[in-house]
């Protein structure tokens, strides 16, 4: 014990003398969080919406008075032009046209069937859904208040609906992304610096030093990993409390199950590091190794994208993705509440994990006495 002790003491001395690897540790996790959280979003603003308005009647002006008090839409263009339209929108100056046909309010009036044409550019599938989708609320809510004008406010509608969201009743997408993204950046810490942590000491020279001497592989692989444990930890605890005060996160379960399963997880993730680092010679080559794992991992870890929309082939290989375990536990804790019997699954998952990579780890060290 007293032998790993002074290993971590050295560590210790290592990181706070680098210059350089101070500012990634403290510095740059601040910065990620604050702009991935207002970057990183599916949630679509400023649609840029081109009003073809054949009609120019009060029905029709009131139509497109609805989208421009919505706050995803931003009218670019108002003619009667269809043509000049479709332009702008092979152009990228559009990304929806909304056309709206003669005698539109005549046909209304008189309960004639009326069409309205959303044309929009659907390059980017997912873009083009959220459009069609934020489009078809409005012309309902537009559809539903002719109706009520017409009939009443008595007028029972056929199907009446009351819509309540849990655990982001807000529909924030920060909300969603921010224990995802506090992953993200315990990752990259422990992942990056573990990597290249022994392969810096191959490069210094000084590795040949610590094989000669009767330390242990497992003292020096846990004296290793211990320190970077710790600035893990606190980077965790850090990001909670900046999500907390900057962004307003609502943390609904309990925080001991969150660093719990985060100890574990820690060490999983600085098992690999140090794997990838014991066998690999510059720090280079760990850390190109480090990114093609990591690429892949937040890919599929379903920070982006559900995991439950991919192929089964590719859920399969999930299994060995730790990113995927944590993000879930820390989306169920945090928004949801879950207790510690919700998430047993993915902690012995996690804890498996650990066990693996420490293991290998300690084995692929090359150590001669």
């Amino acid at each position: 014990m007293r032998t790993i002790f002074f290993i971590i003491q050295k560590e210790f001395k290592q990181v706070f003398r680098n210059k350089t690897m101070l500012p990634i540790i403290f510095i740059v996790p601040v910065i990620q969080l604050f702009i991935l959280s207002y970057a990183a979003t599916f949630e679509m603003k400023n649609i840029k919406i081109h009003i073809v308005d054949m009609d120019k009647s009060p029905f029709s002006r009131d139509l497109i008075s609805k989208y421009k008090g919505s706050k995803f839409f931003k009218i670019v263009d108002y003619t009667d032009s269809y043509n000049l339209a479709e332009d702008n929108l092979k152009v990228n100056k559009a990304d929806v046209i909304l056309n709206i046909p003669e005698n539109f309010e005549k046909k209304i009036v008189n309960n004639d069937e009326v069409k309205l044409q959303l044309v929009i550019n659907a390059i980017n599938g997912s873009a083009a859904g959220l459009i069609f989708a934020y489009s078809s609320a409005i012309i309902r809510d537009f559809n539903r208040n002719i109706i009520i004008e017409k009939y009443g406010k008595n007028f029972d509608m056929p199907i009446n609906t009351v819509t309540s969201f849990w655990y982001n009743p807000q529909l924030d997408y920060k909300t969603y992304m921010i224990p995802g993204i506090l992953v993200l950046l315990v990752t990259l810490i422990g992942l990056f610096l573990s990597s290249m942590n022994v392969v810096r000491e191959k490069e210094l020279g000084t590795i040949e030093q610590i094989t000669v001497t009767p330390i242990h592989k497992y003292q020096f692989i846990i004296g290793k990993i211990i320190p970077f444990w710790i600035i893990a930890m606190f980077e965790l605890f850090f990001g909670l409390l900046f999500a907390k005060l900057v962004f307003s996160l609502p943390i609904l379960g309990n925080l001991a199950i969150i660093f719990v399963v985060a100890a574990v997880y820690i060490i999983a993730v600085l098992g690999l590091g140090i794997l990838i680092s014991t066998i690999t010679n510059t720090q280079q080559q760990a850390m190109f190794i480090s990114w093609f794992f990591m690429v892949i991992f937040i890919l599929m870890s379903g920070l982006f994208t559900p995991v439950e929309s991919m192929p089964e082939w590719a859920k399969n290989i999930n299994i060995i993705n730790p990113i995927a375990y944590f993000i879930k536990v820390m989306r169920m804790v945090i928004l949801k509440g879950s207790g510690f019997k919700d998430i047993l699954p993915e902690f012995v998952s996690l804890l498996i994990y650990a066990i693996i990579s420490i293991s290998f780890a300690i084995k692929m060290f090359k150590k001669t006495n």
